[in-house]
């Protein structure tokens, strides 16, 4: 979907969808050069990053392997719970693996905190995270983000797999979404 299809709907687009088309080349290159002559889980978090995902996956110029991980902290709201569930586990073990996680945005930081935690206790040879979107102001908890696409402004955006009410994961962009529509 085009942001033209739900322009009044966004405030503005904060990256086309060529821009995180090369960012996300960027991060892969990134991780493929830390993580060269080591073979690689890469962890995605549902449903948010199936398209980071997806892109990052064919951006390797090499064989990765990939998991999945279902986690809710949200509800149906804006704003984290801070209580989190996993409602899909690893199929993987992880144990002496390299892994890299990868989300599509860092909020709060309490659901990456506690995954990577999580993640740490099965004995993985190294957990990292990877982040395509990450919002410095609204972090309540610490986390150490090794590959980071972009830092924003503490709003609510959309697209490229962010969603609000299961909406707007398809759009190409990502854009800034307008509190009409979540107020």
């Amino acid at each position: 979907m085009d942001a033209a299809h739900v322009d009044d709907d966004l405030v503005n687009v904060l990256f086309t969808e060529q821009q995180i088309h090369e960012k996300v080349g960027e991060l892969a290159a990134a991780i493929e050069r830390d993580y060269e002559g080591r073979e690689l889980l890469i962890v995605g978090i549902l449903r948010g990053a199936v398209m980071v995902m997806a892109d990052m996956a064919r951006a390797f110029t090499r064989h990765v392997e990939m998991d999945w991980m279902a986690v809710s902290s949200y509800g149906s709201g804006t704003k984290s719970s801070g209580v989190v569930r996993i409602l899909k586990d690893l199929d993987t073990d992880i144990s002496g693996r390299d892994v890299v996680i990868v989300d599509e945005i860092i909020d709060t930081g309490l659901t990456l905190s506690w995954l990577t935690a999580n993640l740490a206790s099965r004995n993985p040879a190294s957990v990292e995270i990877c982040t395509l979107l990450r919002k410095p102001e609204a972090l309540q908890m610490p986390v150490d983000v090794k590959y980071v696409g972009w830092d924003i402004p503490n709003e609510f955006v959309v697209g490229y797999g962010l969603d609000y009410r299961e909406r707007y994961r398809n759009l190409r962009d990502i854009g800034t979404l307008a509190p009409h529509v979540y107020s």
